[in-house]
């Protein structure tokens, strides 16, 4: 369930890395997901070698039918799903793709599937460093332009690094300072 309240099929599908793109038309053009709310990566530098990167897609099949025009503008209608039937019925899908131990990971891209993918593949890139293949118009789009080649800030390797001194923090805003961290501005 939702907080909407609304329960709503979920179906997770574990993807092999090759059959990624073909995964993702089946599930575009015949289970009908039509948007793609979010594809992040993970680096897992600890986990088991098969698996030390993973990209995980959100999908959803959110049965828009013929959305009424105001004013130039297009009203999204979604129908009660209480009534709904087979390929009708909303659904959300999240496909896990794991990339074996790696220094250039990558998998195949979905841009031309869906329009929202463009934006999660260039930003899984800036910031884990998954590269997408065939992505057209890669680039940094949250990291300055001048970011050194092969810095991705949310790999497990890298510091936090402030005017020459490294400072790891226990909780991710550092609101929980460390002993040895105190008096320490950021």
């Amino acid at each position: 369930h939702h907080k909407s309240g609304m329960a709503r099929p979920y179906v997770y599908i574990n993807c092999p890395r090759n059959h990624w793109r073909a995964v993702a038309k089946w599930l575009r053009f015949e289970m009908g997901a039509d948007h793609c709310s979010m594809i992040t990566g993970i680096h897992w530098p600890d986990g088991p070698d098969d698996c030390k990167w993973e990209v995980v897609a959100h999908l959803m099949r959110m049965n828009v039918i013929n959305p009424p025009e105001r004013g130039g503008w297009t009203k999204q209608v979604i129908r009660d799903p209480n009534i709904l039937q087979d390929d009708d019925v909303p659904m959300e899908f999240e496909v896990s793709i794991s990339i074996p131990d790696t220094r250039n990971p990558s998998v195949q891209s979905v841009q031309e599937v869906w329009v929202g993918a463009d934006w999660n593949e260039k930003e899984t890139w800036d910031l884990v460093g998954i590269d997408f293949e065939g992505h057209e118009n890669m680039r940094r789009v949250l990291q300055p332009h001048d970011t050194p080649v092969g810095f991705h800030p949310l790999q497990r390797q890298h510091k936090i690094r402030y005017h020459d001194f490294e400072v790891m923090y226990d909780d991710a805003q550092g609101f929980g300072r460390k002993a040895v961290d105190e008096g320490k501005k950021k």
